[in-house]
């Protein structure tokens, strides 16, 4: 007997890509939904109370229509303000996705840390906790950058991006006090694994790049041993919460993670 019922994944853009990506590594006939809020789209510049009520009164939604067998909130914003609605609300697995400090502790020579995400999540009370818990003897330099997401949007869209727009995002985190002794950034928007060539570039000196992707997978896979699978890999679906013409470079980013069809959520049983 297989099991049709998907993974969800979800994030407010094509950011969750970075972390549905090692997934299908470990589960590669894991039936995909893959879910990008357009309609609230950016979550980084959004207040808390926005997020804390769109989340879990959209995931529902989605919860509903396609019955996964787990959700993944594939995005740090959320995850470090709707998680505990989500999981109130929804009597299923859920994976969040928070920032990968205690791996980046782990590595660190110098024991001076960047964090780079969105506004909205690294001035989250969740950040303090986990730099005291995992970083108490690192310095944990933090920068927000909205610019950083709508470049990984544009590169994934097959856009051309500017590499001086890398930089000034990084200097946010280098230009600190302390920021020249930086070796180790974590990456805790799921958007910016995606530009991380890019990043790596425009940082000032070397410097490793941390992310919660692989461990995420690691969870999924743990969360769901001895479940039942199809037998073969089945085309994913990318859902959009609000009406879109995909261009043709984000029509074929999304086929190449596996995604070869598109919907609305509001009219999901019709191909965009």
């Amino acid at each position: 007997m297989t099991d049709p019922r998907p993974l969800l994944f979800f994030d407010s853009g094509v950011g969750g890509l970075s972390v549905l990506a090692p997934a299908r590594v470990l589960l590669p006939n894991a039936p995909v939904v893959y879910v990008a809020d357009n309609g609230g789209f950016p979550y980084g510049t959004r207040s808390e109370a926005e997020i804390a009520a769109r989340v879990p009164a959209l995931l529902g939604r989605l919860a509903e229509r396609y019955a996964p067998r787990l959700i993944v909130v594939a995005c740090n914003t959320a995850s470090t303000i709707a998680l505990a609605g989500v999981r109130a609300a929804l009597d299923l697995p859920i994976v969040g996705t928070v920032p990968a400090i205690r791996p980046a502790a782990a590595v660190s020579r110098t024991r001076v840390i960047g964090v780079l995400g969105t506004e909205a999540t690294v001035r989250q009370p969740y950040v303090d906790d986990l730099s005291a818990r995992f970083a108490g003897d690192c310095l944990v330099l933090r920068h927000g950058s909205a610019a950083l997401v709508r470049l990984a949007e544009a590169k994934l869209a097959g856009e051309a991006t500017d590499p001086a727009d890398y930089a000034a995002a990084l200097a946010g985190l280098f230009g600190q006090p302390g920021g020249e002794r930086i070796d180790t950034i974590v990456l805790a928007c799921t958007h910016f694994p995606l530009v991380a060539d890019e990043l790596a570039a425009a940082c000032p000196h070397p410097v490793g790049f941390v992310d919660g992707g692989p461990g995420i997978a690691r969870r999924i896979a743990w969360l769901t041993q001895g479940q039942a699978w199809p037998e073969q890999p089945a085309p994913g679906i990318a859902v959009f919460t609000a009406p879109i013409l995909p261009a043709p470079g984000l029509r074929a980013t999304l086929a190449g993670f596996g995604l070869a069809r598109i919907e609305q959520l509001e009219r999901a049983d019709r191909s965009v």
